[in-house]
């Protein structure tokens, strides 16, 4: 067969495949749950959140910061027994750059069903299943100027439901220092589409989708402590339900160029509060459609080397879900707390205002004919006298009662 004739079947057939191929909003949405407790009390606003290796599959490019080696978990139990139990770990690769992998498990188990044919059972007697999706992703970020960084994840799928399925999605991510302090940062999810193959021959995939997020951070020294605002928008390339309580019928989830207020309504944010001592309080909002999306959590670092963070999530037709995470880093552990170049924003400050030193004060010249003070003392001399005997010893005050002079 000539290349031509190879050419024009490979063609043939990839065409005939993206007809076969079915596409769905929100292919392989498990990689879309929040998985850390710091993010998820921030309304999820996990792009623009740095510092919680819990978030790699939607923030990359903050391993690009991580100088410890981090392993976190999280657990989170919704509905009707169904779990997310989340772990990944965070390794630096020298300055600059970082790697991160991450295995989650989200299902359900014990769900009893009744196979075709058979009759209801009587008592508890019933058949149980499981369904899960498993998750393995592997994260990479790096620092390419002073105020870029940027990161990629590979994020593969193993799907156990009625029956055998497989997915794969590719997210890239970038972060800009626009000032000090303030951050802008960009997901672009699925650029290599977000796909799903079934065993029964079905092949499902979502097209990419693009997110913008910003963080800004100023100390507060009266209180001890920073504060954080987050921000998130929807996507930009596609409608989006976005209105999370389904008792309205609302025409919502407009694209930016179609209704930029309707945009904006479809973000999420969070503000946060970390006191110096080591205590974060946190507040948000997981949609700006509707105030019952309203999330809170706490953190508490515990140890230079352990932090727990909490986090509340309500919604206005489903059940609260409460979500908890740890993270231990094993080399600060073994060597003890760390340098100041790790202090907090405000404890960094006060580092630097102590070890600068003092401007020396200005002296006045010397008189011409004054002697200096070590020119001033008497030399001493072969038979000079003794100066010493007229001089009067002021004798020390006595520390309490009654005295007097003669």
């Amino acid at each position: 067969m000539s290349m031509r004739k190879k050419i024009v079947v490979a063609i043939a057939l990839a065409s005939g495949f993206s007809l076969a191929a079915d596409r769905v909003a929100y292919a392989n949405a498990t990689l879309d749950i929040e998985p850390g407790a710091r993010s998820a009390a921030l309304g999820s606003t996990s792009i623009a959140v740095d510092g919680d290796y819990l978030g790699l599959l939607s923030n990359p490019h903050q391993l690009a910061d991580v100088d410890y080696t981090w392993v976190n978990f999280s657990h989170t139990a919704y509905y009707e027994d169904t779990q997310y139990d989340f772990a990944s770990v965070a390794i630096p690769l020298g300055t600059g750059q970082g790697l991160g992998v991450a295995l989650s498990r989200f299902g359900a188990n014990d769900i009893p069903y009744i196979r075709e044919g058979e009759g209801i059972p009587r008592g508890t007697y019933y058949n149980t299943m499981a369904i899960s999706d498993y998750v393995l992703a592997v994260s990479w970020g790096r620092r390419l100027l002073d105020r870029l960084a940027v990161g990629v994840s590979f994020n593969g799928i193993y799907r156990k439901l009625d029956q055998m399925g497989w997915g794969f999605r590719g997210d890239a991510s970038v972060r800009y220092r626009v000032v000090d302090r303030f951050f802008l940062s960009g997901l672009l999810k699925g650029w290599t589409s977000s796909a799903t193959s079934w065993e029964s021959g079905e092949f499902e995939y979502s097209s990419p989708e693009f997110y913008l997020a910003s963080s800004y951070s100023v100390p507060v020294n009266y209180l001890y402590g920073t504060l954080g605002l987050y921000w998130q928008s929807a996507g930009w390339f596609h409608r989006e339900a976005r209105d999370l309580d389904y008792d309205t019928d609302e025409n919502a989830g407009g694209r930016l160029w179609e209704d930029p207020f309707d945009w904006l309504s479809g973000g999420r944010g969070g503000v946060e509060f970390n006191f110096d001592f080591g205590l974060s309080v946190r507040a948000g909002l997981s949609s700006f459609t509707t105030f019952k999306s309203v999330t809170a959590g706490a953190g508490i670092l515990i140890a230079n080397f352990l932090r727990v963070d909490y986090a509340f999530e309500s919604h206005p037709v489903l059940s609260p879900v409460h979500r908890v995470s740890l993270s231990v880093s094993p080399y600060l552990f073994s060597h003890g707390k760390p340098s100041s170049g790790h202090l907090s924003p405000t404890e960094a400050s006060k580092t630097l205002l102590a070890e600068e030193p003092d401007e020396p004060l200005p002296q006045e010249p010397a008189a011409a004919d004054e002697t200096p003070k070590e020119a001033s003392a008497p030399a001493e001399q072969e038979g000079a006298p003794d100066v010493q005997e007229n001089v009067v010893r002021e004798e020390p005050a006595p520390a309490g009662g009654m005295f007097w002079e003669e």
